[in-house]
Order: structure tokens, then C-alpha cells, then sequence
């Protein structure tokens, strides 16, 4: 009886650990934007007007655990340049690169559809680069 009961105390706490270990991990991505010299105001009302409702409501509906823009505080030379920087954190890689019905989203969030197909076409029109960086943690206390 005593191995019994140790024996379901160890599947059991196996189970717990293997599915601890199989919890998704979230899924970070970056994205750089340089936009073209003096438009940088108008890039930053377009994109909270219209792109940053729509990355909140993803937040709210669990796709996403975050939203977060930055910009440097100092300019750069031209090459290296960006001027504002949005980092996403996924639930987990299935979320952001599985099914998910944005177009609908929009039309729901934006039912003027001309204006707002116009008002993101000009966000992108005075965009100089645009760059999409998929990150991963580095596990700096591990040993070479």
C-alpha cells in the first residue's frame, strides 16, 4: 500500500513538473521604425491614433502581454539610426504566428475604413526603414 501511494506521489509530481516545463514561453519581438527627417510627430500621432489602440486590444484579448515604445534619447549617425522602437511580448510564439483575424479587428475598431486605410498609409509613407527583430533572452549566469 505504502509503494502505492508513493508510487502515484511520484507520477503525480512528474506530471507537474513536465507540465511546468511545457508552459509556452512568451515571445518577444522588436520593431524599429526610422522615420524620415521632421515627420517623427506626425509618425507618433498616426501610429497612437490608430496602431497602438489596436496592439492595447490584442493586450486585452491575452494574444499579447505587452506593448512598449522607446526612443533614443540621443540622435545617431544616419545608418545606424531609428527613431522610435515597439517591443511586443507575445503570450507564446503560437500566438503571435498563429491565426489571428486582424483585418476583422480593424474593421470592427475603425469602421471608416477610407480614412483609416489613407491615415496608415501615410504612417508608412514617411517611414525611412522598418525592421522586425524576433529576440531571445541570454542566460548570463551560465557557465561557459
Amino acid at each position: 500500500m505504502k509503494l502505492k501511494i508513493v508510487f502515484v506521489f511520484v507520477v503525480l509530481c512528474s506530471g507537474i513538473a513536465l507540465a511546468q516545463s511545457a508552459q509556452p514561453k512568451p515571445f518577444v519581438v522588436e520593431y524599429y521604425y526610422k522615420v524620415k527627417w521632421g515627420h517623427q510627430q506626425e509618425f507618433l500621432d498616426l501610429f497612437k491614433k490608430y496602431h497602438y489602440p489596436l496592439l492595447k486590444k490584442q493586450v486585452e484579448m491575452g494574444r499579447m502581454k505587452s506593448v512598449e515604445m522607446t526612443a533614443p534619447r540621443y540622435h545617431m549617425n544616419e545608418e545606424a539610426r531609428w527613431d522610435y522602437r515597439v517591443t511586443i511580448v507575445f503570450k507564446d510564439a503560437a500566438a503571435a504566428f498563429g491565426d489571428f483575424d486582424e483585418e476583422s479587428l480593424i474593421k470592427q475598431m475603425y469602421p471608416d475604413q477610407t480614412t483609416y486605410k489613407r491615415e496608415e498609409q501615410r504612417r508608412f509613407e514617411i517611414l525611412d526603414g522598418h525592421t522586425d527583430v524576433p529576440i531571445v533572452p541570454v542566460d548570463l549566469t551560465a557557465k561557459p
